[in-house]
């Protein structure tokens, strides 16, 4: 097999693959456009306005731990929450600040007592985090969703 043949057919290649995206990008981009217009007159014919999405992402918290060696480490928590009720999504999005400062709080103290070198236990975790999030709420409803814990 000759290989500077095959070499020698790479730039097409790469030509025709990003005409074929691009093709594909202005399909998608029309599609989305059209989208919304279409369930915008649905939703008319219903009366009802669009339903917000109930979950609503609030990043990455972090935490200073010690490392088995006794150095400092991090442990990040990616933190979202998912609230079905209309005036109680209101008042996350509102508190933000309050729920963000109310779980870094929560996520240092599990920090300070995670021994070094153990798995830290995600359960436990995200009890604190619930806790943190009912009390700066003052009322249940808002749950707590969990995404990549990560000790470094």
């Amino acid at each position: 097999m000759d290989r500077r043949a095959l070499f020698s057919l790479a730039p097409n290649a790469l030509a025709s693959a990003a005409l074929a995206s691009a093709a594909l990008a202005s399909a998608v981009v029309g599609l989305l456009a059209a989208a919304p217009a279409h369930a915008s007159s649905s939703e008319k014919k219903e009366g009802g306005a669009v339903p917000a999405s109930p979950y609503i992402p609030f990043g990455t918290i972090t935490a200073t731990i010690i490392r088995p060696d006794g150095r400092r480490g991090v442990m990040s928590v990616e933190t979202g929450v998912n609230v079905l009720d209309e005036a109680l999504r209101l008042r996350v999005s509102q508190d933000g600040p309050r729920l963000r400062s109310a779980w870094n709080e929560a996520v240092q103290r599990f920090g300070v007592g995670l021994r070094p070198g153990m798995a830290p236990d995600i359960e436990q975790l995200h009890d604190a985090l619930q806790r943190a999030t009912n009390r700066t709420l003052r009322r249940s409803g808002a749950t707590l969703l969990i995404g990549t814990v990560m000790v470094v």
